[in-house]
């Protein structure tokens, strides 16, 4: 079941905090959960896979990570409709994948830029935003966080970042590991935001949420939760993040 929430009841380190025995059971859960993924091929990084997200086709091409069975994209792609994206916005989809953050964003906005480190996920969303009919709304690039964006900014930045902490073993692992991420995008986010802007970005109770979290403490930006998911072995929760001060304008 679905909860949004609009005031914070909980400070934003307690919303994904698992007790012990939660977490233990939770193990177990996910290996027998990912088990079931590999038997049923659902999990599969080296296949070409057709999925709907709330009726909207997304193909899944090899290496890139499936927004469907992993539930963080469709999670987050759930969350986009015309009251949060629509009009002029300008959106900027972080770390696209599969690009189904950007398909559903294009459907309401302005203009949407997504970017991926990893090729296979540049190749990817391009495709789904011609299978979708929004390759004139949708500008996919390639490279490192803020990067491929240099001086733009944004209405909305969206990041489903990856939540573990430690070296990426390709670029396939890029979308669930890194040693630095949390700290380099809260310390750009600020400068590609426009007056009055936001950012969106989905954190699980697996990984170090608790670490981005800080960074986004130490950088100034007021913290709140904007939707969580409870499942039996993890819980998801979308932060937004607002500048205390209104980045300047150059």
């Amino acid at each position: 079941m679905l909860e949004l929430a609009h005031q914070q009841v909980l400070s934003p380190a307690h919303i994904l905090m698992r007790p012990a025995f939660s977490r233990l059971a939770g193990g177990l859960l996910g290996k027998l959960m990912a088990l079931g993924y590999r038997l049923t091929g659902k999990a599969q990084y080296d296949a070409y896979l057709l999925e709907r997200v709330n009726g909207v086709p997304i193909l899944v091409i090899p290496s890139v990570c499936n927004p469907k069975s992993m539930r963080t994209g469709a999670f987050l792609a759930s969350q986009l409709d015309a009251t949060l994206v629509g009009g002029d916005a300008e959106i900027l989809d972080m770390g696209t994948g599969s690009g189904i953050c950007a398909v559903f964003c294009a459907s309401h906005c302005h203009r949407v830029v997504a970017v991926d480190i990893n090729e296979a996920a540049v190749r990817c969303a391009k495709i789904n935003a011609g299978l979708n009919h929004l390759e004139e709304k949708i500008e996919v690039r390639h490279g490192d966080l803020f990067a491929p964006v240099a001086a733009e900014r944004f209405d909305l930045v969206l990041f489903n970042p990856p939540f573990f902490r430690g070296a990426p073993r390709n670029d396939r692992d890029r979308a669930w590991r890194s040693n630095d991420v949390a700290e380099r995008f809260a310390a750009g986010l600020g400068a590609h935001l426009k007056p009055g802007g936001s950012a969106l970005v989905l954190l699980s109770s697996f990984g170090d949420a608790a670490g981005f979290l800080e960074e986004f403490s130490r950088h100034d930006f007021a913290i709140a939760l904007f939707a969580q998911r409870h499942f039996v072995n993890e819980r998801l929760a979308i932060f937004k993040l607002t500048p205390r001060h209104s980045p300047s304008v150059r």
